[in-house]
Order: C-alpha cells, then structure tokens, then sequence
C-alpha cells in the first residue's frame, strides 16, 4: 500500500507498524476539506494494507488536532450540498476507525479539540502528554456535536458526564481524562514516545490475530451503538450549521471576539 497521495496525512513505516501524522503545520492541525476528506478514507486503506499490524495516530508538533477549521467551517454556512458531503465523510471516517481491525494507538502530543478529540477517542489506546487539553465545544460555534462525540463520550464516561462536558464545551485536563477514563494514559511530555512505541512494539510482537479480532469483537457493541445514534447527531448538526448562531461564532472567533449568540 502506498500513501504517496495523501497530502494532509504522513505514512511512516517501522517494520509492520505504521505512524500516520496529521500535518497541516501553522494550524494546529485542524481539519479542513482536503484532511476530511483524507482521513474518511486513510483508515479503508490501512485495513487493506498487508503489511501493517499495528497503527500510531498522532499530530504535527505540539498538537494532536485543533478540530475543524473555523474558516472552512464559516465557507460552508448555509451550503446545504457542502455541508451534505461532510456528513457522508465524517460517517465513513467514524466507520473507517470502528472497521479498522488492525490496533490504533492515539499519541497525543497536546491538544486535541472537537473533531480532534472524536478521533483520539475511537482509537483504541489513547496516550497524551500530560500538558494536553481535551474537549468538545461544537457548541461554542453553534453547532451540535454530531461528527461521532456523541457517540463515543458517554461510552467511556458515562451519560451524565457525557452530556456536561458536550452541552458546555469545557476542556479537561489529560491528567483528569485519564482519571475518568475519557483516555488511558497521561504521561510527561517528555516520556510520550517511549510509552507509545512501547505498546505499539508490545502489540506487533503479540498474536496479532487475536488482538486484532479481539478488538473487532469490543468494537461489535459500538458499531451498534454508534449507528444508533449518528444519523440523528449529524442531521441535527447539519440544521445547526444553517443557524445564525453557527455563522455568529465562526465569524466571532476568526475575528478574535466573542460571539454573542441570539439563539436563532
């Protein structure tokens, strides 16, 4: 498999593991049209990639993934066919991730935000620098959290934990995520390589059948889960994005202000 198209993502191989580094330096890596795009396709490729046993997903830098760019997203106010498209990507970047039977190790550098932090959560063991922040505030730019956190939170954190930090968009600390199970591990920045590459190592020299169908047995449970509830997360993140509140934010934060929301 070759991942020489990829412009957003970077393949680097060591034996049968694979790194994908989400790179758009400058940004703190967050996700415009051409990385979706990638990413709700990059996870169909690894599955299909012979050569690999065992995946580290990481981010450029000091930072995992910023979440969505606000300037794309501010593009896309009230363009119901742009808007359409990024549904049936986030859709198959969720589905990409639960299909992908190959063990996907999250190293979180620093942040990861909204759409960041969705992915780090669907992965299967996620580390983090102890100086990163995680959180979801979709509904800091007007928006529901429809691209799979609504799925993914209350599955490791339970309902009511879930549904403060969804409906307030409050950030966490990796020390309190691991502490309430949101991740497994917080760790020094400094000690973060060598406790990924460990268990990347550990997993590729295991029985990698039975790992592998292990977590696609566990993942059994959270398909079901997650294709309950992601058509009715996104159709209703779809109405939000045509709201005035989602155009007052986006234009608010590129501008370095406050939104001030009319609830419209």
């Amino acid at each position: 498999m070759n991942y020489d198209s990829y412009e957003a993502i970077k393949a680097k191989r060591n034996g049968r593991i694979l790194t994908l580094t989400m790179s758009r330096p400058g940004t703190l890596n967050a996700v415009d049209a051409v990385l979706h795009e990638e990413l709700s396709r990059i996870f169909y490729d690894v599955n299909a990639d012979h050569d690999v046993d065992v995946v580290i997903l990481t981010g450029e830098g000091n930072a995992f993934c910023a979440g969505g760019d606000l300037q794309w997203l501010n593009d896309m106010h009230g363009d119901p066919s742009a808007f359409a498209l990024t549904v049936w990507e986030g859709k198959r970047l969720v589905n990409g991730l639960l299909d992908l039977e190959k063990p996907i190790i999250a190293r979180l550098p620093g942040h990861a935000i909204g759409l960041g932090c969705t992915i780090a959560l669907y992965c299967d063991i996620i580390y983090a620098a102890e100086e990163a922040k995680l959180g979801d505030p979709h509904v800091a730019v007007g928006l529901v959290a429809g691209d799979g956190g609504a799925v993914i939170w209350p599955q490791l954190i339970g309902y009511a934990r879930a549904k403060e930090y969804l409906m307030t968009g409050d950030t966490l600390s990796a020390a309190k995520a691991a502490e309430i199970g949101l991740i497994n591990h917080a760790v020094p920045a400094d000690q973060l390589d060598d406790a990924v590459n460990a268990m990347a190592e550990r997993l590729a020299g295991g029985a990698i059948n039975a790992i592998k169908w292990t977590k696609a047995s566990v993942n059994a449970g959270l398909k079901q889960a997650a294709n309950a509830v992601l058509d009715t997360a996104f159709n209703f993140e779809a109405m939000s994005q045509m709201t005035q509140d989602h155009k007052i934010a986006t234009e608010a934060f590129l501008n370095k202000e406050k939104p001030k929301f009319t609830g419209k």
